[in-house]
């Protein structure tokens, strides 16, 4: 049976600008672009987060929950510095590491010696070492498999772990709504409600090709998730599955030519991230995002070889995309 640990950091970029400025401690306090320039909210410390202010909501919203709310532009910088000491904390229990983001990774630490192999013991020497060399505190889930382990480091945020045994993932799991798990995008919560699936016991009772039919391939995974099976491993070498470019406009722009142009000027950085991940990579499908003022969005995709930037256009001025002008562009190719 596997150990898997799932390691996510408190509130980390406002975490460490509380850490590097006492005085933002006990302050509401948010990492984003400022209202004036439609900005988006990327974590809040948890002072802020008791008005209701969260991660990827818009600035002048959060503004509107919190007035007295303290906006910060941001030092990636420093986020990247400290986010590469904990993933060297983490190489000394173990080599099997898969980052998710600057604040999260899986480990798979099934093989290590240290703590006398227990999972338990490891998560929480980490995240004492992450507070002892860093003042940073982290959050923990351990289990048998990743989407669990992932679930449980939310339990007892934050600066707490959960552990899942292996006999307790088959009952953990039947009352758990979809809403949180990992998987459960948003258009697929309401697929699921819809057809009377909250909870992942109703998901157990199912029979997996009725699941097939109605879900797709997807149907598979949610039976799978549902018996508590996951079989992926901790992946050291993840490979990136997209690569995006996206721009907010300080102001709103009313005609397709305006966002034509906008296109334009985003696509050779398109190209050039592209080229960064892997230039030989098979491109599957290619599309434009419009997202608009009321932070509604609208995408048109489409199915192509390479990257082209006429044919990227021609799909933008699908029927349903140029209807109206958005405040953000957005381009992505997905591999």
């Amino acid at each position: 049976m596997r150990k898997i640990i799932h390691v996510d950091m408190d509130c980390f970029f406002a975490a460490v600008e509380m850490r590097d400025n006492p005085a933002l401690r006990d302050i509401p306090i948010a990492i984003g672009g400022s209202r004036e320039r439609r900005g988006v909210i990327s974590t809040a410390n948890y002072p802020a987060r008791k008005f209701g202010v969260r991660s990827a909501m818009p600035t002048g919203m959060a503004l509107k929950l919190c007035p007295h709310l303290t906006l910060l532009p941001g030092r990636f910088d420093a986020y990247k510095e400290a986010s590469n000491h904990i993933r060297e904390i983490f190489s000394r229990y173990t080599s099997r590491i898969e980052p998710l983001s600057l604040d999260e990774a899986y480990l798979d630490v099934t093989d290590s010696v240290h703590c006398h192999g227990s999972a338990t013991l490891i998560a929480q020497e980490i995240r004492q070492t992450i507070f002892n060399e860093l003042q940073l505190t982290a959050s923990a889930g351990v289990a048998p498999v990743k989407f669990l382990a992932k679930i449980a480091s939310d339990m007892n945020k934050p600066n707490g772990q959960f552990v899942i045994t292996p006999a307790e993932v088959p009952h953990f799991y039947k009352p758990y709504h979809w809403q949180k798990s990992p998987a459960s995008a948003k258009s697929r919560r309401q697929n699921w409600k819809r057809w009377g699936y909250e909870p992942a016991g109703d998901v157990q009772k199912c029979d997996l090709v009725m699941l097939l039919k109605r879900f797709g391939k997807f149907g598979r995974i949610l039976w799978e998730r549902s018996q508590g099976i996951d079989e992926r491993d901790v992946n050291s070498e993840r490979l990136r599955k997209s690569v995006g470019v996206e721009r907010t406009m300080a102001e709103d722009i009313h005609h397709w030519s305006e966002c034509e142009a906008i296109i334009e000027r985003l696509y050779p950085e398109l190209e050039r991230r592209l080229a960064k991940v892997k230039p030989d990579l098979l491109i599957a499908r290619q599309g434009v995002k419009l997202k608009f003022d009321d932070f509604q969005q609208t995408t048109q995709e489409h199915v192509w070889p390479r990257l082209n930037k006429a044919d990227l256009i021609a799909t933008a001025r699908k029927p349903g995309m140029n209807a109206a002008a958005g405040a953000v562009c957005d381009w992505w190719g997905c591999m």
